[in-house]
């Protein structure tokens, strides 16, 4: 079983925002994987949708806690389908890479995302995957990051994002193709 986590925050206002870049993809990762709709999953604190991809079972969610608080949504998930944190893929922006970049790492520091030292505290461990998704333009350095992770994707930004995020989709479908031989134990 893998969890794939799109980090966002909840509300028609942060809708299309760049903090809300993995809630975005993890959607379209949903259909084109043709899973179920996401579901309010209160127990989990998070939309929750499954299904299964070559034979593998797939949990995809979007916790409904606000991103300095994935950790919480993370780790209730993790726990009740015992989940070891090797197979967690968490999707997120990253203000240190250029707009439109994709990065995988895992065992990664947080680079001082809030949402990411949420999941770090919540999980015990670094040790699971980071699809980073970079966000970084030229306002950033005119502006408090708190106020530009916040904002809007500009028009040009959401035209490029219309392409690029097929790319990533198929980036994340790679991963888990990857991943999807490692069985790997239950913790105890």
């Amino acid at each position: 079983m893998k969890l794939v986590v799109g980090l966002g925050n909840p509300g028609k206002k942060y809708e299309n925002t760049r903090h809300n870049i993995g809630w975005q993809l993890i959607e379209a990762l949903r259909l084109v994987l043709d899973f179920t709709g996401f579901k309010k999953e209160g127990k989990f604190q998070s939309a929750v949708s499954e299904g299964t991809f070559q034979g593998q079972k797939i949990i995809l969610a979007k916790p409904l806690t606000y991103m300095n608080n994935s950790g919480q949504a993370v780790g209730l998930i993790q726990r009740f389908y015992k989940i070891n944190s090797e197979d967690i893929l968490i999707i997120r922006d990253d203000l240190d890479l250029e707009f439109g970049k994709y990065r995988e790492k895992q065992n990664s520091s947080s680079g001082g995302h809030n949402g990411i030292n949420s999941i770090i505290n919540q999980l015990g461990s670094k040790n699971f995957t980071q699809a980073k998704i970079g966000i970084k333009n030229e306002l950033l350095p005119k502006m408090d990051p708190t106020d530009f992770v916040l904002k809007k994707f500009t028009r040009a930004e959401k035209q490029e994002l219309e392409k690029l995020l097929p790319e990533y989709v198929l980036k994340i479908e790679k991963h888990l193709l990857a991943n999807i031989n490692i069985q790997t134990p239950n913790p105890k």
